[in-house]
This record gives C-alpha cells, sequence and structure tokens, in this order.
C-alpha cells in the first residue's frame, strides 16, 4: 500500500505567540509545519527548537513579509518545492498600534491594514492554487475579539480584524466552490509575551473583570481551536467566527457589578 503524502501547513507568524502555538498544535497531530516570519532570528530559534523536537524534515522556516506580495509567492513555491501540497494555512501574522484616533497617523493605520488585512489576503490568494491541486484545504484567519468589539485606542488594529472577519466570509463563499473552507478565530485576551509586556496590572485586573472565566486564555488553547477548525473534523464549517474569548463577546455591558451582587 502506498503511504499517504503527509499534510502540510503553513503558519504566518509562526515565530512566536499563537503562531508557534499553532504550528506546534499541527505537529502533533503529524502534519510537516512552514512557519513564516519577518523577524529572521526569532523564527531560525524557533525553527531550531522545533527541528529539536520533531525532526528538521517536518519544519521549514520562511523569513518574508506578509504585506509583500512576492515575498508570498516565495513562500508559498518554497512550501511546494519543499512538501509538494498545502492543506492548511493560518493567517495569523499581525501588528498593532494602540493610539487614540486623532494621534494615529495614516502611515501607522496603512502598516496596520497592510499586515493584518492585505498579508491575509495575498497569502490565502498565493496559497489557495496549491491546496486546490491537492483537492481543497482550509485556511484559518486569525482575527480578534477587537474586530467585534469596538474598544479604546484600537482604531486601527480593530478596524484591520474586523476587515479580516468580513474577508474571512468573503473567502469561504468563493473558494468553498473549490474545496477550500475559510473560518476565522478571534481571541479574546491571550497571554502572550506582547500581552504581558502591554498589560498593566489595572489593564488585567478590568480583563478579568469583564470575562465571565475570569482569566486570559492560553496560546494552547487558540491553537486547539484553530486546529479544529483546520482538521476533517470541521469539514462541514466554513465562513464562521469563533469568539475564543472565554466569554468576552457575549457578556455585554454591566456584567461585573451583577457579578458581584449575586455572589452577596
Amino acid at each position: 500500500m502506498t503511504a499517504q503524502p503527509r499534510r502540510v501547513a503553513l503558519v504566518t507568524g509562526g515565530a512566536r505567540g499563537i503562531g508557534l502555538a499553532v504550528a506546534r498544535g499541527f505537529l502533533a497531530r503529524g502534519h510537516a509545519v512552514a512557519l513564516l516570519d519577518i523577524d529572521a532570528a526569532t523564527l531560525a530559534a524557533a525553527e531550531a527548537r522545533l527541528a529539536d523536537e520533531v525532526g528538521p524534515a517536518r519544519v521549514l522556516a520562511l523569513v518574508g513579509d506578509v504585506s509583500s506580495a512576492p515575498d508570498v509567492a516565495q513562500a508559498v513555491a518554497a512550501v511546494a518545492e519543499r512538501f509538494g501540497r498545502l492543506d492548511a494555512l493560518v493567517n495569523n501574522a499581525g501588528i498593532a498600534v494602540f493610539k487614540p484616533t486623532l494621534q494615529t497617523t495614516h502611515d501607522e493605520f496603512s502598516r496596520v491594514l497592510a499586515v493584518n488585512l492585505h498579508g491575509a489576503f495575498l497569502c490565502t490568494q498565493a496559497a489557495a492554487p496549491l491546496m486546490q491541486q491537492g483537492g481543497g484545504g482550509a485556511v484559518v484567519n486569525i482575527a480578534s475579539i477587537s474586530g467585534l468589539r469596538a474598544s479604546t485606542l484600537r482604531v486601527a488594529y480593530g478596524t484591520s480584524k474586523a476587515g479580516l472577519i468580513h474577508l474571512t466570509k468573503q473567502h469561504a463563499v468563493e473558494l468553498g466552490t473549490v474545496g477550500i473552507r475559510v473560518n476565522c478565530v478571534a481571541p479574546g485576551p491571550v497571554d502572550t509575551d506582547m500581552a504581558k509586556l502591554v498589560h498593566s496590572v489595572a489593564i488585567r485586573s478590568d480583563y478579568h473583570d469583564v470575562i465571565p472565566l475570569n482569566r486570559y486564555g492560553t496560546v494552547d488553547e487558540i491553537a486547539e481551536a484553530v486546529c479544529w477548525l483546520a482538521s476533517p473534523a470541521a469539514s462541514y464549517i466554513n465562513g464562521q467566527v469563533l469568539a475564543a474569548d472565554g466569554g468576552f463577546d457575549a457578556a455585554g455591558v454591566g456584567l461585573p457589578t451583577l457579578r458581584r451582587q449575586q455572589g452577596a
């Protein structure tokens, strides 16, 4: 009997945080994984760690900027050359500028959209033909609860993620016809290194107050949601947004006070 080809995933922003956790999730499920990241040094370190864990044959590191069409095309070509197929694309690469609307420059706004929204468009457009050659696949976009709910200092970030949510639906409608499912995970606050740097004790307390589970999520919890959406177990799920947020989006306004009164 001929052995079936190993399934292959491409994860953008894969050098750290959620992207790296997603890569590990795919590797644990037997996939080969390509990581695309603009940070060459951090990417090389991540590649070395993963290669130690699963062997170098299943890991490919690609340096590039997702907002650059030539970089993206080169990355997908490298995946095709190395692995011969692509089954899952995770558009995780993202940046943020947290400033008031009137202080956010046009260049800052444009750069956030270029990476967070245009990058997902470029990567999906480049990856879809390779997926189609293999009979289909799955795209999972990493948006944010900020794409579902407006909040302070997120005019660029929140707008980019709201656009990504609609891009998910647009691609699901068009690419579903050729066997490519497209879905979205919208994380709430997650305990990443970046969050630890920018979220003060007061901010973390505020988040705990408005999240019914009363805690931040972990990168592994987000990775589980992503890998499930990309798997055959979610074969009839297309065009959906999964808020992995501890109930933050569902909580509405005033719940912290109500919860305190309920517990009194």
